[in-house]
Protein backbone atom coordinates (compact mmCIF):
# COMPACT_ATOMS: atom_id res chain seq x y z
CA UNK A 1 0.00 0.00 0.00
CA UNK A 2 1.52 3.71 -1.28
CA UNK A 3 1.90 5.99 1.84
CA UNK A 4 2.08 9.90 1.15
CA UNK A 5 4.69 11.99 2.22
CA UNK A 6 3.16 13.74 5.03
CA UNK A 7 5.03 16.49 5.20
CA UNK A 8 8.31 15.00 4.61
CA UNK A 9 11.06 16.91 3.39
CA UNK A 10 13.57 15.53 0.61
CA UNK A 11 17.11 16.92 1.76
CA UNK A 12 19.28 16.04 -1.12
CA UNK A 13 19.47 13.75 -4.06
CA UNK A 14 21.18 10.71 -4.34
CA UNK A 15 25.00 11.42 -5.89
CA UNK A 16 25.02 14.97 -4.01
CA UNK A 17 25.83 12.92 -0.94
CA UNK A 18 29.93 12.58 -0.41
CA UNK A 19 32.44 11.41 2.36
CA UNK A 20 31.98 15.01 3.52
CA UNK A 21 28.49 14.21 5.03
CA UNK A 22 29.35 11.46 7.27
CA UNK A 23 27.45 12.36 10.24
CA UNK A 24 24.65 13.95 8.90
CA UNK A 25 21.05 12.68 9.05
CA UNK A 26 19.61 12.94 5.32
CA UNK A 27 16.44 12.00 3.38
CA UNK A 28 16.45 10.83 0.16
CA UNK A 29 13.81 9.74 -2.26
CA UNK A 30 14.25 7.96 -5.64
CA UNK A 31 13.63 4.38 -7.17
CA UNK A 32 14.85 1.01 -5.98
CA UNK A 33 17.15 -0.36 -8.45
CA UNK A 34 17.88 -3.56 -6.38
CA UNK A 35 17.43 -4.79 -2.87
CA UNK A 36 19.89 -7.25 -1.43
CA UNK A 37 18.80 -9.16 1.60
CA UNK A 38 21.64 -10.85 3.48
CA UNK A 39 19.40 -11.96 6.43
CA UNK A 40 19.19 -9.43 9.39
CA UNK A 41 20.73 -6.92 7.21
CA UNK A 42 18.97 -5.51 3.41
CA UNK A 43 21.19 -3.63 1.05
CA UNK A 44 19.11 -1.49 -0.97
CA UNK A 45 20.64 0.89 -4.06
CA UNK A 46 18.61 3.88 -4.37
CA UNK A 47 18.56 5.68 -7.89
CA UNK A 48 17.32 9.29 -9.16
CA UNK A 49 18.56 11.06 -11.89
CA UNK A 50 22.01 12.18 -9.67
CA UNK A 51 23.22 8.59 -9.37
CA UNK A 52 23.19 5.41 -7.22
CA UNK A 53 23.44 5.15 -3.12
CA UNK A 54 23.72 2.33 -1.20
CA UNK A 55 21.29 2.15 2.08
CA UNK A 56 21.55 0.10 4.83
CA UNK A 57 18.71 -1.86 6.61
CA UNK A 58 18.84 -2.87 10.28
CA UNK A 59 16.05 -4.32 12.57
CA UNK A 60 18.17 -3.17 15.10
CA UNK A 61 17.77 0.49 13.67
CA UNK A 62 14.81 0.99 11.77
CA UNK A 63 12.27 -1.21 13.96
CA UNK A 64 10.29 -4.59 12.56
CA UNK A 65 8.14 -2.61 10.78
CA UNK A 66 10.75 -0.62 8.93
CA UNK A 67 12.29 -4.00 7.74
CA UNK A 68 9.21 -5.78 6.87
CA UNK A 69 8.46 -2.65 4.66
CA UNK A 70 12.27 -3.22 3.36
CA UNK A 71 11.95 -6.83 2.79
CA UNK A 72 9.23 -6.17 0.45
CA UNK A 73 11.01 -3.40 -1.62
CA UNK A 74 11.51 -4.76 -5.34
CA UNK A 75 12.83 -3.06 -8.40
CA UNK A 76 11.57 0.53 -9.01
CA UNK A 77 9.30 0.92 -5.94
CA UNK A 78 9.14 4.40 -5.06
CA UNK A 79 10.53 5.13 -1.75
CA UNK A 80 11.53 8.11 1.01
CA UNK A 81 14.21 7.32 3.60
CA UNK A 82 15.84 8.82 6.40
CA UNK A 83 19.08 8.07 7.82
CA UNK A 84 22.57 8.58 9.03
CA UNK A 85 25.09 9.29 6.53
CA UNK A 86 28.11 6.73 7.17
CA UNK A 87 31.42 4.94 5.62
CA UNK A 88 30.85 2.18 4.28
CA UNK A 89 31.03 -0.85 6.40
CA UNK A 90 31.95 -3.37 3.55
CA UNK A 91 33.98 -2.85 0.28
CA UNK A 92 34.33 0.80 -1.24
CA UNK A 93 32.99 0.84 -4.61
CA UNK A 94 35.34 2.89 -7.14
CA UNK A 95 32.63 2.92 -10.27
CA UNK A 96 30.31 4.87 -8.30
CA UNK A 97 30.40 8.81 -6.87
CA UNK A 98 29.15 7.75 -3.71
CA UNK A 99 31.20 4.50 -3.48
CA UNK A 100 32.79 5.42 -0.22
CA UNK A 101 29.32 5.91 1.81
CA UNK A 102 25.84 4.52 2.83
CA UNK A 103 23.42 5.75 4.48
CA UNK A 104 21.86 3.74 7.18
CA UNK A 105 18.08 4.00 7.12
CA UNK A 106 16.04 5.09 10.47
CA UNK A 107 12.49 5.37 8.74
CA UNK A 108 11.41 4.50 5.27
CA UNK A 109 8.14 5.10 3.64
CA UNK A 110 7.04 3.43 0.47
CA UNK A 111 5.56 6.20 -1.59
CA UNK A 112 4.66 4.06 -5.20
CA UNK A 113 4.80 -0.39 -5.49
CA UNK A 114 5.72 -1.45 -9.22
CA UNK A 115 4.90 -3.89 -11.28
CA UNK A 116 8.00 -5.75 -12.76
CA UNK A 117 9.45 -3.94 -15.79
CA UNK A 118 9.42 -5.60 -19.20
CA UNK A 119 13.07 -4.75 -19.28
CA UNK A 120 16.22 -3.88 -17.00
CA UNK A 121 16.69 -0.52 -16.46
CA UNK A 122 19.99 0.02 -16.75
CA UNK A 123 22.34 2.20 -19.07
CA UNK A 124 23.79 0.51 -22.10
CA UNK A 125 20.62 -1.39 -22.46
CA UNK A 126 20.57 -4.14 -24.80
CA UNK A 127 16.75 -4.66 -25.23
CA UNK A 128 15.33 -3.35 -28.99
CA UNK A 129 14.86 0.13 -29.34
CA UNK A 130 10.97 -0.48 -30.39
CA UNK A 131 9.96 -2.12 -26.94
CA UNK A 132 12.04 0.47 -25.14
CA UNK A 133 10.46 3.45 -26.78
CA UNK A 134 6.95 2.08 -26.27
CA UNK A 135 7.81 2.18 -22.73
CA UNK A 136 9.45 5.01 -23.05
CA UNK A 137 9.06 6.66 -19.54
CA UNK A 138 10.71 3.40 -18.17
CA UNK A 139 13.26 3.90 -20.56
CA UNK A 140 14.31 7.37 -19.43
CA UNK A 141 15.09 6.62 -16.23
CA UNK A 142 17.97 4.55 -17.04
CA UNK A 143 21.46 6.60 -16.40
CA UNK A 144 22.79 7.08 -19.87
CA UNK A 145 19.28 8.52 -21.15
CA UNK A 146 19.21 10.47 -18.20
CA UNK A 147 22.47 12.10 -19.04
CA UNK A 148 21.99 12.94 -22.33
CA UNK A 149 18.90 15.17 -21.66
CA UNK A 150 20.43 16.70 -18.35
CA UNK A 151 23.16 17.62 -20.94
CA UNK A 152 20.67 19.30 -23.24
CA UNK A 153 19.42 21.40 -20.53
CA UNK A 154 22.98 22.19 -19.65
CA UNK A 155 23.36 23.55 -23.31
CA UNK A 156 20.30 25.08 -23.43
CA UNK A 157 20.46 27.24 -20.71
CA UNK A 158 24.31 28.30 -21.75
CA UNK A 159 23.59 29.43 -25.22
CA UNK A 160 20.42 31.62 -23.66
CA UNK A 161 23.10 32.91 -21.06
CA UNK A 162 25.72 33.63 -23.92
CA UNK A 163 23.65 35.12 -26.48
CA UNK A 164 21.86 37.50 -23.89
CA UNK A 165 25.11 38.68 -23.01
CA UNK A 166 25.93 39.46 -26.61
CA UNK A 167 23.19 41.43 -27.12
CA UNK A 168 20.58 39.06 -28.75
CA UNK A 169 16.66 39.32 -27.57
CA UNK A 170 14.52 36.37 -26.83
CA UNK A 171 11.31 36.44 -29.31
CA UNK A 172 9.00 33.90 -29.93
CA UNK A 173 7.43 33.07 -33.58
CA UNK A 174 4.22 31.75 -34.66
CA UNK A 175 3.60 27.99 -34.76
CA UNK A 176 0.45 27.74 -37.21
CA UNK A 177 1.87 29.96 -40.08
CA UNK A 178 1.31 30.03 -44.27
CA UNK A 179 2.66 27.10 -45.97
CA UNK A 180 5.33 27.77 -48.92
CA UNK A 181 5.52 24.86 -50.97
CA UNK A 182 9.46 26.00 -51.33
CA UNK A 183 11.61 23.40 -49.53
CA UNK A 184 10.47 20.53 -47.37
CA UNK A 185 7.09 18.97 -47.31
CA UNK A 186 4.97 21.20 -44.59
CA UNK A 187 2.68 19.66 -42.10
CA UNK A 188 -0.85 21.11 -42.20
CA UNK A 189 -2.99 21.85 -39.45
CA UNK A 190 -6.84 22.63 -41.24
CA UNK A 191 -8.77 25.65 -39.71
CA UNK A 192 -12.39 24.92 -38.24
CA UNK A 193 -12.96 28.92 -38.41
CA UNK A 194 -12.02 29.32 -41.94
CA UNK A 195 -13.24 25.91 -43.88
CA UNK A 196 -11.11 24.12 -46.23
CA UNK A 197 -8.22 26.53 -45.30
CA UNK A 198 -5.19 25.15 -43.73
CA UNK A 199 -1.96 26.58 -41.52
CA UNK A 200 1.45 24.71 -42.09
CA UNK A 201 3.58 23.97 -38.92
CA UNK A 202 7.09 26.20 -39.33
CA UNK A 203 9.85 24.15 -41.23
CA UNK A 204 12.07 27.21 -39.42
CA UNK A 205 11.14 30.43 -38.29
CA UNK A 206 13.06 32.18 -41.00
CA UNK A 207 10.71 34.62 -42.75
CA UNK A 208 9.46 35.87 -39.01
CA UNK A 209 12.99 36.14 -38.32
CA UNK A 210 13.77 38.21 -40.90
CA UNK A 211 10.78 40.52 -40.51
CA UNK A 212 11.97 41.08 -36.60
CA UNK A 213 15.04 42.62 -38.42
CA UNK A 214 12.84 44.77 -40.59
CA UNK A 215 11.30 45.75 -37.36
CA UNK A 216 14.84 46.73 -36.12
CA UNK A 217 15.27 44.00 -33.40
CA UNK A 218 18.76 43.87 -34.58
CA UNK A 219 19.90 40.78 -32.68
CA UNK A 220 17.34 37.97 -32.15
CA UNK A 221 17.57 34.14 -31.24
CA UNK A 222 14.78 31.37 -30.65
CA UNK A 223 15.16 27.48 -29.35
CA UNK A 224 12.56 26.74 -31.41
CA UNK A 225 10.73 23.72 -32.31
CA UNK A 226 10.32 23.27 -36.17
CA UNK A 227 8.52 20.79 -38.13
CA UNK A 228 9.43 18.66 -41.50
CA UNK A 229 7.04 15.68 -43.00
CA UNK A 230 9.88 14.00 -44.93
CA UNK A 231 11.34 10.67 -44.43
CA UNK A 232 13.29 9.85 -41.47
CA UNK A 233 17.15 8.83 -40.55
CA UNK A 234 19.46 8.59 -37.24
CA UNK A 235 20.04 12.31 -37.57
CA UNK A 236 15.64 13.65 -38.53
CA UNK A 237 12.78 13.56 -36.56
CA UNK A 238 9.71 15.14 -37.97
CA UNK A 239 9.60 17.41 -35.17
CA UNK A 240 13.23 18.87 -34.14
CA UNK A 241 14.83 21.75 -32.11
CA UNK A 242 16.80 24.40 -33.67
CA UNK A 243 18.61 27.17 -31.94
CA UNK A 244 18.32 30.14 -34.58
CA UNK A 245 19.29 33.32 -34.92
CA UNK A 246 19.26 36.68 -37.37
CA UNK A 247 21.72 39.75 -36.73
CA UNK A 248 21.01 43.21 -38.76
CA UNK A 249 24.18 45.22 -39.94
CA UNK A 250 26.80 42.28 -40.36
CA UNK A 251 28.81 39.90 -42.89
CA UNK A 252 29.50 36.45 -42.95
CA UNK A 253 32.75 36.88 -40.43
CA UNK A 254 30.12 38.81 -37.57
CA UNK A 255 27.89 35.82 -37.79
CA UNK A 256 30.84 32.86 -37.61
CA UNK A 257 32.56 34.84 -35.06
CA UNK A 258 29.73 34.80 -32.42
CA UNK A 259 28.96 31.56 -33.18
CA UNK A 260 32.54 30.40 -33.31
CA UNK A 261 32.62 31.89 -29.71
CA UNK A 262 29.06 30.30 -28.66
CA UNK A 263 30.64 26.57 -29.79
CA UNK A 264 33.95 27.44 -27.89
CA UNK A 265 31.70 28.33 -24.67
CA UNK A 266 29.56 25.14 -24.36
CA UNK A 267 32.25 23.08 -25.43
CA UNK A 268 34.63 24.33 -23.04
CA UNK A 269 32.14 24.18 -20.34
CA UNK A 270 30.56 20.76 -20.95
CA UNK A 271 32.91 18.82 -22.02
CA UNK A 272 35.78 20.52 -21.26
CA UNK A 273 37.11 20.54 -24.80
CA UNK A 274 38.83 23.57 -26.34
CA UNK A 275 37.64 24.39 -29.58
CA UNK A 276 40.50 26.24 -31.18
CA UNK A 277 39.69 29.74 -32.91
CA UNK A 278 39.16 30.95 -35.54
CA UNK A 279 37.26 27.16 -37.15
CA UNK A 280 38.86 26.28 -40.43
CA UNK A 281 37.11 27.89 -43.50
CA UNK A 282 36.57 25.87 -47.02
CA UNK A 283 34.65 26.53 -50.11
CA UNK A 284 31.94 24.03 -51.33
CA UNK A 285 34.01 23.45 -54.59
CA UNK A 286 37.12 22.24 -52.19
CA UNK A 287 35.05 20.41 -50.11
CA UNK A 288 33.58 18.18 -52.88
CA UNK A 289 36.81 18.02 -54.73
CA UNK A 290 38.60 16.65 -51.82
CA UNK A 291 36.11 14.80 -49.92
CA UNK A 292 33.01 14.06 -52.09
CA UNK A 293 31.13 15.76 -49.30
CA UNK A 294 29.55 19.27 -48.51
CA UNK A 295 29.92 18.23 -44.89
CA UNK A 296 33.38 16.63 -44.77
CA UNK A 297 34.52 14.56 -41.85
CA UNK A 298 38.25 15.48 -41.11
CA UNK A 299 39.05 13.45 -38.44
CA UNK A 300 40.73 10.80 -40.65
CA UNK A 301 42.64 11.55 -44.87
CA UNK A 302 41.63 9.79 -47.28
CA UNK A 303 41.03 12.27 -49.66
CA UNK A 304 39.90 12.33 -53.26
CA UNK A 305 42.44 12.69 -56.06
CA UNK A 306 41.27 13.54 -59.49
CA UNK A 307 43.26 11.22 -62.06
CA UNK A 308 40.95 12.48 -65.03
CA UNK A 309 43.68 14.12 -66.96
CA UNK A 310 46.28 11.00 -66.34
CA UNK A 311 44.21 8.75 -67.79
CA UNK A 312 42.21 10.66 -70.48
CA UNK A 313 44.54 8.97 -73.00
CA UNK A 314 44.35 5.01 -71.73
CA UNK A 315 43.05 1.86 -72.64
CA UNK A 316 40.45 1.55 -70.05
CA UNK A 317 36.47 2.28 -71.46
CA UNK A 318 35.22 2.97 -68.00
CA UNK A 319 37.43 5.67 -67.65
CA UNK A 320 37.38 7.20 -71.39
CA UNK A 321 33.76 6.91 -71.62
CA UNK A 322 33.06 8.66 -68.81
CA UNK A 323 35.40 11.44 -69.59
CA UNK A 324 33.96 11.48 -72.96
CA UNK A 325 30.28 12.29 -71.00
CA UNK A 326 31.70 15.20 -68.92
CA UNK A 327 32.46 13.65 -66.48
CA UNK A 328 35.71 12.16 -63.90
CA UNK A 329 37.43 9.65 -62.92
CA UNK A 330 38.44 10.21 -59.32
CA UNK A 331 40.06 8.03 -56.53
CA UNK A 332 40.84 7.62 -53.18
CA UNK A 333 43.85 5.86 -51.50
CA UNK A 334 43.40 3.61 -48.44
CA UNK A 335 46.81 3.61 -47.13
CA UNK A 336 47.74 -0.17 -45.80
CA UNK A 337 45.29 -1.93 -47.20
CA UNK A 338 46.46 -3.48 -50.33
CA UNK A 339 45.92 -7.11 -48.52
CA UNK A 340 42.50 -6.25 -47.82
CA UNK A 341 40.57 -9.93 -49.27
CA UNK A 342 38.99 -9.98 -52.17
CA UNK A 343 35.60 -10.82 -50.09
CA UNK A 344 35.66 -7.34 -48.66
CA UNK A 345 36.52 -5.37 -51.69
CA UNK A 346 33.28 -6.94 -53.22
CA UNK A 347 30.85 -5.30 -50.40
CA UNK A 348 32.64 -2.07 -50.87
CA UNK A 349 31.50 -2.44 -54.79
CA UNK A 350 28.12 -3.19 -53.51
CA UNK A 351 28.21 -0.72 -51.14
CA UNK A 352 29.16 2.30 -53.88
CA UNK A 353 26.55 0.60 -56.19
CA UNK A 354 23.81 1.73 -53.68
CA UNK A 355 25.11 5.30 -54.24
CA UNK A 356 24.68 5.19 -57.99
CA UNK A 357 27.98 3.67 -59.53
CA UNK A 358 28.18 1.35 -61.98
CA UNK A 359 31.23 -0.16 -60.65
CA UNK A 360 34.13 0.12 -58.66
CA UNK A 361 37.52 -0.09 -60.10
CA UNK A 362 40.39 -1.09 -57.71
CA UNK A 363 44.21 -1.75 -57.57
CA UNK A 364 46.09 -3.28 -54.90
CA UNK A 365 49.64 -2.57 -54.43
CA UNK A 366 51.79 -5.49 -52.94
CA UNK A 367 54.41 -5.12 -51.08
CA UNK A 368 56.97 -6.15 -53.80
CA UNK A 369 55.98 -3.54 -55.61
CA UNK A 370 53.11 -5.62 -58.25
CA UNK A 371 50.00 -4.37 -58.81
CA UNK A 372 46.66 -6.59 -57.85
CA UNK A 373 43.92 -5.05 -60.67
CA UNK A 374 40.23 -5.10 -61.58
CA UNK A 375 41.55 -3.39 -65.11
CA UNK A 376 45.20 -3.54 -65.42
CA UNK A 377 44.51 -5.33 -68.56
CA UNK A 378 43.45 -2.61 -70.39
CA UNK A 379 46.51 -0.10 -69.16
CA UNK A 380 49.97 -0.75 -70.14
CA UNK A 381 52.78 -0.43 -67.40
CA UNK A 382 53.22 3.55 -67.94
CA UNK A 383 49.56 4.23 -67.28
CA UNK A 384 49.53 2.14 -64.23
CA UNK A 385 52.54 3.61 -62.75
CA UNK A 386 51.41 7.24 -63.64
CA UNK A 387 48.34 6.48 -61.89
CA UNK A 388 49.43 4.91 -58.64
CA UNK A 389 52.24 8.02 -58.63
CA UNK A 390 49.24 10.29 -58.97
CA UNK A 391 47.50 8.70 -56.30
CA UNK A 392 50.49 8.87 -53.82
CA UNK A 393 50.38 5.09 -53.79
CA UNK A 394 52.99 2.89 -52.48
CA UNK A 395 53.86 -0.71 -51.83
CA UNK A 396 50.78 -1.97 -49.27
CA UNK A 397 48.04 0.36 -50.75
CA UNK A 398 44.11 -0.07 -52.10
CA UNK A 399 43.45 2.63 -54.88
CA UNK A 400 40.00 2.77 -55.32
CA UNK A 401 38.06 4.89 -58.60
CA UNK A 402 34.96 5.91 -59.69
CA UNK A 403 34.12 6.95 -63.07
CA UNK A 404 31.12 8.92 -63.47
CA UNK A 405 29.20 12.45 -64.09
CA UNK A 406 31.24 14.53 -61.44
CA UNK A 407 27.99 14.47 -58.83
CA UNK A 408 27.98 10.50 -58.72
CA UNK A 409 31.53 10.14 -58.05
CA UNK A 410 31.21 12.62 -55.12
CA UNK A 411 28.74 10.72 -53.70
CA UNK A 412 30.31 7.64 -54.22
CA UNK A 413 33.59 8.38 -53.21
CA UNK A 414 32.43 10.72 -50.46
CA UNK A 415 30.38 7.63 -48.80
CA UNK A 416 33.28 5.49 -49.64
CA UNK A 417 35.94 6.74 -47.49
CA UNK A 418 33.52 7.12 -44.74
CA UNK A 419 32.39 3.16 -44.91
CA UNK A 420 35.83 2.25 -44.88
CA UNK A 421 36.75 4.45 -41.79
CA UNK A 422 34.28 2.89 -39.96
CA UNK A 423 35.35 -0.66 -41.22
CA UNK A 424 38.90 0.39 -39.99
CA UNK A 425 37.75 2.25 -37.07
CA UNK A 426 39.09 5.60 -37.90
CA UNK A 427 35.82 7.73 -36.17
CA UNK A 428 37.05 8.61 -32.60
CA UNK A 429 34.38 10.46 -31.24
CA UNK A 430 36.56 12.25 -28.73
CA UNK A 431 37.69 14.10 -31.81
CA UNK A 432 35.91 16.86 -32.39
CA UNK A 433 37.03 18.46 -35.80
CA UNK A 434 34.56 21.78 -36.84
CA UNK A 435 34.53 23.45 -40.18
CA UNK A 436 32.95 25.86 -42.09
CA UNK A 437 31.67 25.57 -45.64
CA UNK A 438 31.03 28.35 -48.02
CA UNK A 439 30.52 29.71 -51.00
CA UNK A 440 27.29 27.04 -51.63
CA UNK A 441 26.13 26.81 -55.18
CA UNK A 442 22.91 29.39 -55.08
CA UNK A 443 20.85 26.61 -57.15
CA UNK A 444 20.30 22.64 -58.01
CA UNK A 445 18.27 21.74 -60.70
CA UNK A 446 15.27 19.72 -59.62
CA UNK A 447 14.87 16.71 -62.48
CA UNK A 448 11.00 16.23 -60.63
CA UNK A 449 10.39 20.50 -60.99
CA UNK A 450 11.76 20.74 -64.08
CA UNK A 451 13.96 24.04 -62.53
CA UNK A 452 16.04 25.47 -60.47
CA UNK A 453 15.39 25.08 -56.87
CA UNK A 454 17.32 27.61 -54.36
CA UNK A 455 19.63 25.06 -52.49
CA UNK A 456 19.13 26.85 -49.34
CA UNK A 457 16.01 29.48 -49.44
CA UNK A 458 15.10 31.81 -52.20
CA UNK A 459 16.45 34.91 -49.67
CA UNK A 460 19.91 33.80 -49.68
CA UNK A 461 22.53 36.75 -51.23
CA UNK A 462 24.24 35.35 -54.34
CA UNK A 463 28.16 36.42 -54.18
CA UNK A 464 27.97 40.23 -55.18
CA UNK A 465 30.48 39.27 -58.26
CA UNK A 466 27.93 36.31 -59.82
CA UNK A 467 25.04 38.60 -59.02
CA UNK A 468 25.17 39.01 -63.44
CA UNK A 469 25.16 35.16 -63.18
CA UNK A 470 21.67 35.11 -62.05
CA UNK A 471 20.02 35.65 -65.20
CA UNK A 472 22.57 34.47 -68.18
CA UNK A 473 24.20 31.22 -66.00
CA UNK A 474 22.42 30.33 -62.66
CA UNK A 475 24.19 27.14 -62.18
CA UNK A 476 27.31 28.83 -62.07
CA UNK A 477 26.06 31.35 -58.89
CA UNK A 478 27.63 30.98 -55.69
CA UNK A 479 25.33 31.95 -52.67
CA UNK A 480 27.02 33.71 -49.70
CA UNK A 481 25.62 30.66 -47.64
CA UNK A 482 27.46 29.03 -45.15
CA UNK A 483 27.28 25.41 -43.23
CA UNK A 484 29.28 24.89 -39.41
CA UNK A 485 30.18 21.38 -40.03
CA UNK A 486 31.13 18.86 -36.66
CA UNK A 487 32.49 15.35 -37.33
CA UNK A 488 30.68 15.06 -40.84
CA UNK A 489 27.90 16.43 -39.31
CA UNK A 490 25.93 19.12 -40.71
CA UNK A 491 25.39 21.22 -37.36
CA UNK A 492 23.99 24.10 -39.00
CA UNK A 493 23.40 26.58 -41.62
CA UNK A 494 22.81 29.82 -42.71
CA UNK A 495 24.03 33.00 -45.04
CA UNK A 496 23.50 36.30 -45.47
CA UNK A 497 19.71 37.57 -46.93
CA UNK A 498 18.95 39.41 -49.78
CA UNK A 499 17.60 43.02 -48.97
CA UNK A 500 17.79 44.68 -52.23
CA UNK A 501 14.21 44.51 -53.99
CA UNK A 502 16.07 44.23 -57.27
CA UNK A 503 18.17 40.99 -56.76
CA UNK A 504 15.31 40.14 -54.96
CA UNK A 505 13.15 39.79 -57.90
CA UNK A 506 16.16 38.82 -60.28
CA UNK A 507 16.49 35.61 -57.45
CA UNK A 508 12.16 35.07 -57.99
CA UNK A 509 12.87 34.85 -61.96
CA UNK A 510 15.53 32.50 -61.91
CA UNK A 511 13.63 30.08 -59.91
CA UNK A 512 11.01 30.25 -62.01
CA UNK A 513 8.49 32.71 -60.13
CA UNK A 514 6.13 35.05 -61.25
CA UNK A 515 5.54 38.52 -60.01
CA UNK A 516 2.20 36.69 -59.21
CA UNK A 517 3.41 33.66 -57.55
CA UNK A 518 6.04 35.33 -55.68
CA UNK A 519 3.40 37.86 -54.15
CA UNK A 520 1.06 34.97 -53.59
CA UNK A 521 3.76 33.06 -51.68
CA UNK A 522 5.66 35.50 -49.88
CA UNK A 523 3.78 38.93 -50.50
CA UNK A 524 4.08 39.76 -46.55
CA UNK A 525 8.34 39.70 -47.18
CA UNK A 526 8.00 41.68 -49.67
CA UNK A 527 6.13 44.07 -48.55
CA UNK A 528 7.68 44.70 -45.31
CA UNK A 529 10.77 44.92 -47.59
CA UNK A 530 9.60 48.75 -49.10
CA UNK A 531 9.86 50.00 -46.21
CA UNK A 532 13.51 50.24 -44.83
CA UNK A 533 14.85 46.49 -44.50
CA UNK A 534 18.58 46.20 -43.35
CA UNK A 535 21.50 44.43 -44.84
CA UNK A 536 21.31 41.24 -41.86
CA UNK A 537 22.26 37.76 -41.94
CA UNK A 538 21.34 34.37 -39.81
CA UNK A 539 22.14 30.97 -39.10
CA UNK A 540 20.38 28.01 -37.22
CA UNK A 541 21.62 24.74 -35.72
CA UNK A 542 19.94 21.24 -35.25
CA UNK A 543 19.76 21.58 -31.37
CA UNK A 544 19.54 17.40 -31.37
CA UNK A 545 22.48 16.90 -33.98
CA UNK A 546 24.84 19.23 -31.37
CA UNK A 547 24.37 17.13 -28.84
CA UNK A 548 24.00 13.81 -30.37
CA UNK A 549 27.75 14.48 -30.98
CA UNK A 550 28.25 16.12 -27.67
CA UNK A 551 27.29 13.09 -25.59
CA UNK A 552 28.95 10.45 -28.17
CA UNK A 553 25.49 8.77 -29.58
CA UNK A 554 24.44 7.63 -32.91
CA UNK A 555 21.46 8.96 -33.34
CA UNK A 556 19.35 12.00 -32.09
CA UNK A 557 16.65 9.60 -30.74
CA UNK A 558 18.95 9.20 -27.52
CA UNK A 559 18.62 12.62 -27.04
CA UNK A 560 15.46 12.97 -27.62
CA UNK A 561 12.99 12.69 -24.44
CA UNK A 562 10.09 11.66 -26.38
CA UNK A 563 11.30 10.22 -30.31
CA UNK A 564 9.31 9.58 -33.34
CA UNK A 565 10.50 6.22 -35.06
CA UNK A 566 10.98 6.20 -38.50
CA UNK A 567 7.65 6.17 -40.03
CA UNK A 568 6.86 9.08 -38.21
CA UNK A 569 4.72 7.70 -35.20
CA UNK A 570 5.09 7.38 -31.42
CA UNK A 571 4.79 3.92 -30.21
CA UNK A 572 4.31 4.66 -26.95
CA UNK A 573 1.05 7.28 -27.92
CA UNK A 574 -0.04 5.42 -30.90
CA UNK A 575 0.70 8.65 -32.67
CA UNK A 576 -0.73 9.60 -35.41
CA UNK A 577 -4.42 8.05 -35.06
CA UNK A 578 -7.67 8.23 -36.60
CA UNK A 579 -10.03 11.05 -34.92
CA UNK A 580 -13.75 11.23 -34.47
CA UNK A 581 -16.11 11.80 -37.38
CA UNK A 582 -17.30 14.84 -35.32
CA UNK A 583 -14.01 16.45 -34.83
CA UNK A 584 -13.90 16.04 -39.05
CA UNK A 585 -17.04 17.28 -39.45
CA UNK A 586 -16.40 20.43 -37.36
CA UNK A 587 -12.96 20.78 -39.67
CA UNK A 588 -15.09 20.31 -42.96
CA UNK A 589 -12.96 17.40 -43.76
CA UNK A 590 -13.44 13.69 -45.00
CA UNK A 591 -10.77 10.93 -45.08
CA UNK A 592 -10.67 9.10 -48.37
CA UNK A 593 -8.91 5.76 -48.95
CA UNK A 594 -6.49 5.86 -51.84
CA UNK A 595 -6.40 2.91 -54.45
CA UNK A 596 -3.14 1.31 -52.63
CA UNK A 597 -4.88 0.95 -49.10
CA UNK A 598 -8.00 -0.28 -50.63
Amino acid sequence: MAESMKGLKRTCRCAELSEQNIGDTVTVMGWVQKQRNKGGIIFVDLRDRSGILQLIFEESEIGSEGFAKAEKLRSEFVVAVTGEVTARSGAVNDKLATGKIEVRAKAIRVLSESETPPFPIEADSKTKEDIRLKYRYLDLRRPDLQRNLIMRSRVATLIRQFLADEGFLEIETPMLTKSTPEGARDYLVPSRVHPGNFYALPQSPQLFKQLLMCSGYDRYFQIARCFRDEDLRADRQPEFTQVDMELSFVDEDDVMDVNERLLQKIFKEVLDVDVELPIQRMTWQEAMDRFGSDKPDLRFGMELHDVSEVVKGCGFGVFTGALENGGSVRGINAKGQGAMPRKKIDALVKFAKDFGAKGLAYLCINEDGTYKSSFAKFMTEEELDALVKAMDGEAGDLLLFAADKNKIVWDVLGNLRLEIARNLDLLDKNVYKFLWVTEFPEFEYSEEQGRYVAMHHPFTMPMEEDIPLLKTNPEKVRARAYDIVLNGTELGGGSIRIHQDDVQETMFEALGFTKEKANEQFGFLINAFKYGVPPHAGLAYGLDRLIMLMAKQDSIRDVIAFPKVKDASCLMTDAPNAVDDKQLQELCLDVVKNEEEE
